[in-house]
């Protein structure tokens, strides 16, 4: 299986170890909203966690996909309170298929407005 295929399997399962697992443990995360780069293992996996729970309803979906030697691009698009939510997953992985790069873009400004609002409540709620 490779780093693609586990991130695919995660998000169809949700289960958080296995998304543990998956992160190498210097792994970097990059917010659409966040300045600076989120480094290590235990925010990456805050924020990815977040994520899935204000993004990963029923209504997403990846709607395109690039691959290269060690990562991906996928596009996905939801729609939360009535807005279209598209943005795209860029993902590296190590030579053992752990994440160690993972940005997230998004458009439109009224989407990223509303995640940013909708990720401060859920991280919070995590802490």
């Amino acid at each position: 299986m490779t780093g693609l295929d586990s991130w695919y399997a995660y998000m169809k399962s949700h289960d958080r170890a296995a998304l543990w697992d998956l992160l190498h443990p210097d792994a970097v995360f990059e917010s659409p909203v966040v300045h600076t780069p989120q480094r290590g293992r235990d925010i990456t996996f805050k924020y990815l966690s977040s994520a899935e729970k204000v993004l990963g309803g029923p209504g997403f979906t990846y709607v395109g996909e690039w691959r290269s030697d060690n990562g991906a691009v996928l596009e996905f698009k939801t729609i939360i309170d009535g807005i279209e939510i598209n943005g795209v997953d860029i993902i590296s992985f190590d030579s053992e298929g752990r994440i160690t790069h993972f940005k997230v873009m998004v458009r439109p400004l009224k989407a990223i407005n509303m995640l940013h609002r909708l990720m401060a409540e859920q991280l919070a709620a995590q802490s």
